[in-house]
């Protein structure tokens, strides 16, 4: 008979050799349940369970009202005590299941409770697992970690991994000199979930450190922080895959031709890759700076990857692609500093002195909240119009994520009070229209 290279064959014999085995031990563990102290045991913990129920149908509203009421607790012990009280049934069927079984075991033999101590260990196993499951945010996870770790748990203390990891390594295929089987696939989701796991809470707690850090500017926080998380979810797949006993050699080789084949088609993404990196190294803009770029004005919430997030006043986000802030014309209000200059143009009457027009002009802009006064206001002539003097009017700010518009239209409010307090006016285009000697109106019909 010839061998059969991908042990498919070999994995399916002993598939059926360890379901032989599994039946034959659930045959005797089904005629057991005949025995009589096996029928009580079964009793008392579906009378321990109805009494769980019935404890916790009464006590989890009231313990509900009660932590409405604690309003000074800490958010983190209230989500810890919200979490108790969703398994208060739970608790109570653990705490009661091990209290009758120890008392079972110190008076009676062992096996008149050996049910009730498997039974007491699954549910405390499960409780174990439901709240050490909370620690992860994403419910998807959550629930795959929740329900595999039950599974595992149950078949530890039935006695039944062997068999299991039997079956599951029995299912696979030789792929070169390595065989893939569904035991190890599982193992490196595990194991990987487990490394992903510790890169993610070491990669948040020093992220929140590097932030606090005020010797580093904005953007060389963003960049040590990126660079950081790509350290260390590589290194957590590094490791991951060499815990598991893959071998890397093949997969260098073949991400090689992936990269090859890919940087044809993702010529973009990678160009906003180094753009961003490129941004964080030169500091050109940070989180916090007032740009203009095009049409778009605000201020940036945060730098990504591919692009950077801009606020505008209005409230809209615009992911602008970091290659656009590298090739465009940008705009950066507070780059160096946050002081800006903004210029306003009005026109007066030519009655109206200048000079009374010029120092009133700059009185009223130094009277208004957010114009600076170590840096003066100044207002020059900037031409003779057909109906006004034409002025212009420059003041500084310090605060341009405040807004520019506002401020504007604050300095122009202040311009329009301060002249009407002075009597001088805002003129406004007249046009004279003069009928010359001898020439004749036409009317029409009806008019007066």
């Amino acid at each position: 008979m010839e061998q059969d290279p991908t042990g498919i064959v070999d994995g399916a014999e002993e598939i059926v050799q360890i379901g032989q085995s599994l039946w034959t031990q659930a045959e005797v563990f089904l005629q057991s349940f005949l025995r009589p102290w096996n029928a009580y045991q079964l009793a008392i913990i579906v009378a321990l369970f109805l009494l769980a129920h019935i404890l916790a149908h009464f006590l989890s509203p009231r313990a509900r009202d009660w932590l409405r009421d604690q309003e000074g607790w800490p958010k983190w012990r209230l989500r810890l005590a919200l979490v108790i009280q969703q398994r208060i049934r739970m608790i109570l069927f653990v705490a009661s299941m091990w209290s009758v079984a120890l008392v079972m075991r110190e008076v009676t033999w062992p096996s008149r409770s050996y049910l009730l101590l498997i039974v007491a260990n699954l549910a405390l196993a499960w409780l174990i697992v439901s709240f050490a499951s909370r620690l992860i945010a994403n419910r998807l996870l959550r629930r795959v970690v929740l329900y595999g770790a039950w599974i595992w748990i149950t078949l530890r203390i039935l006695g039944l991994t062997d068999e299991t990891e039997g079956i599951l390594d029995g299912i696979g295929f030789q792929l070169g000199e390595m065989r893939l089987s569904l035991w190890i696939v599982i193992q490196a989701i595990i194991i990987l979930g487990l490394f992903f796991f510790g890169a993610r809470l070491l990669s948040k707690t020093t992220t929140a450190r590097i932030e606090a850090a005020e010797d580093l500017s904005p953007s060389m926080r963003v960049l040590v922080v990126k660079v950081l998380q790509v350290v260390l979810y590589a290194t957590a797949f590094f490791f991951g895959m060499r815990a598991v006993g893959v071998d890397l050699t093949g997969l260098a080789v073949l991400s090689g031709a992936i990269g090859v084949g890919l940087g044809f088609g993702l010529q973009k993404v990678v160009s906003n890759l180094v753009s961003g990196v490129i941004i964080l190294l030169d500091k050109s803009i940070k989180p916090g700076d007032v740009i203009s770029l095009g049409d778009t004005f605000g201020w940036i919430h945060s730098l990504g990857a591919r692009y950077v997030s801009v606020v505008t006043r209005d409230g809209k986000e615009y992911l602008i692609p970091n290659e656009d802030l590298i090739t465009g014309q940008v705009v950066n209000w507070s780059h160096s500093n946050e002081f800006v200059r903004l210029d306003i143009y009005f026109g007066t009457a030519y009655t109206d002195d200048p000079h009374v027009v010029r120092r009133i002009a700059i009185e009223a802009a130094s009277g208004v909240d957010r114009v600076l006064r170590d840096r003066a206001a100044v207002c020059h002539i900037v031409g003779f119009g057909d109906s006004s003097v034409d002025y212009i009017l420059r003041f500084w700010i310090s605060d341009p994520t405040a807004g520019l518009t506002n401020i504007r239209g604050n300095v122009y409010l202040a311009l329009w009070d301060a002249f009407r307090e002075h009597d001088i006016s805002i003129p406004f285009p007249q046009r004279e229209v003069k009928v010359l000697e001898g020439s004749r109106i036409d009317t029409k019909p009806g008019d007066p």
